[in-house]
């Protein structure tokens, strides 16, 4: 049986679930799934996701650890990242705090902790490549706050797969449904439960190289659905998460 009976996930859009439909209007993702492999094991598990899209790190700090402490979890699943990487300006002390701090907390508590690095997605969006130094950064501070504090980390930036276009959504900001199947089971590996095997980071098999005029059509899709509309948002000091609330707020029974 599995040690885990309480699980709480916190973070951003990545952990919300996003681009990963329920088919109910709503967002299922990584997270859900490794709730659902819990309960597969053991029965049935507590569950709780505090995650929002749009929050940054110290977002996630300030308005989601002290919850999921309060919820004295026997696994928490903290990830975020992703909009430190895209804020104009980018603190790495300020964000080696968070971690830190958030991590300590958790684990000081008796909690099994794990998260995972992100990983370079430069192939996949161009924009990527201008904040690829802030990625590297990131990822070693999660790297080291979670040797100092015992977090189990799943280092997605050193496997190739995690980098493959046809894990991402259209929006190239959050896996797709087949993306979130493989962090999942890359999580319930990382934790040791049954069934669990290395296949997550098996690569997926060559696909033909794309013709230079679908290239250019896919980027100037990208940019009018998704970049466009995301400059014109922060521009005018709105979030994604505007008006969000948790889609799994207190500890629900999932069952097996």
């Amino acid at each position: 049986m599995s040690p885990f009976q309480r699980y709480v996930a916190i973070g951003d859009s990545t952990v919300e679930g996003l681009d990963d439909p329920d088919g109910r209007g709503g967002y299922r993702g990584w997270a859900d799934l490794l709730a659902q492999k819990l309960a597969t094991e053991q029965g049935s598990v507590l569950y709780a996701n505090l995650a929002i899209r749009g929050r940054t790190t110290r977002q996630i700090r300030r308005e989601q650890l002290d919850t999921a402490v309060a919820m004295q979890p026997d696994l928490v699943a903290v990830v975020s990242g992703t909009n430190d990487l895209l804020r104009p300006r980018f603190d790495p002390d300020a964000l080696r705090d968070d971690v830190e701090t958030m991590q300590d907390a958790l684990s000081g508590i008796g909690a099994t902790v794990i998260t995972f690095t992100l990983p370079d997605l430069g192939d996949i969006m161009p924009l990527a490549r201008m904040v690829r130094g802030r990625l590297l950064r990131m990822n070693d501070i999660i790297r080291e706050a979670a040797a100092r504090s015992g977090t189990i980390v799943c280092d997605f930036a050193a496997h190739p797969v995690a980098s493959d276009p046809r894990l991402w959504s259209d929006d190239r900001l959050h896996a797709n449904t087949a993306g979130h199947a493989r962090i999942a089971d890359a999580l319930a590996d990382h934790l040791g439960l049954p069934g669990a095997n290395g296949s997550w980071s098996e690569p997926l098999p060559l696909a033909p190289p794309a013709r230079w005029t679908e290239t250019l059509g896919a980027e100037a899709a990208w940019m009018r659905r998704h970049m466009l509309p995301w400059l014109w948002r922060h521009l005018q000091g709105r979030s994604s998460g505007d008006g969000i609330t948790p889609k799994v707020p207190r500890l629900t029974v999932i069952e097996g």
